[in-house]
């Protein structure tokens, strides 16, 4: 299905251009959310009305998105998750947790303008890029620890998955007679 982009959409085209898509893509996402028109003489003529009505709003989006991306730039959020030994997140942090702990600082994001492919599920720094808008993205940081100190430490450049840094035990210089009493009476064994 040829339609015309009412806006700028990535990996497919600018604003007014007309463009091949598929008929699902058109009918589900971008004929709904008034992203685009499909591409008829009206349409066509309907779009050249309101071009610079459509420029205009799409200058003013992108001039808020960009004051949005002057505050989150370069800041740092702490989730605090519940996790084993290793490092391993007993649940994961989704998308919707990283709404939360914007929201909680401040700033209303769109669960569709978060980009995590995956599910985070390890303790760490983390970069989680936000898409404000078709043409303003940046990536933000999150500490995910077990508490407030850890991510402290993390913050600072500390590895969190060992022993040493959980307990406070060096794992490279344990020997196998911390571990045993090489001169305990063993019972059963012959002499």
């Amino acid at each position: 299905m040829d339609v015309i982009l009412l806006e700028r959409i990535a990996k497919l085209g600018q604003m007014g251009e007309t463009v091949k898509v598929r008929d699902g893509f058109a009918r589900n996402y971008l004929l709904p959310l008034g992203k685009a028109l499909r591409a008829n003489e009206a349409n066509k003529k309907r779009f050249e009305a309101e071009r610079s009505t459509l420029e205009a709003r799409n200058l003013e989006r992108k001039s808020e998105a960009q004051k949005v991306a002057e505050k989150l730039d370069g800041k740092s959020f702490v989730i605090v998750r519940s996790a084993g030994e290793t490092g391993q997140l007993y649940g994961s942090v989704a998308a919707r947790d990283i709404i939360e702990t914007l929201s909680e600082n401040g700033f209303n994001i769109g669960r569709n303008q978060v980009e995590l492919n995956t599910p985070i599920k390890a303790i760490g720094l983390h970069k989680v890029v936000l898409h404000l808008h078709s043409e303003v993205e940046l990536a933000v940081e999150l500490n995910v620890a077990r508490s407030a100190d850890e991510a402290e430490r993390q913050a600072k450049g500390e590895s969190l998955t060992s022993a040493d840094a959980i307990y406070g035990v060096d794992e490279d210089a344990l020997k196998p007679e911390d571990f045993f009493d090489p001169e305990a009476d063993h019972e059963g064994e012959e002499a």
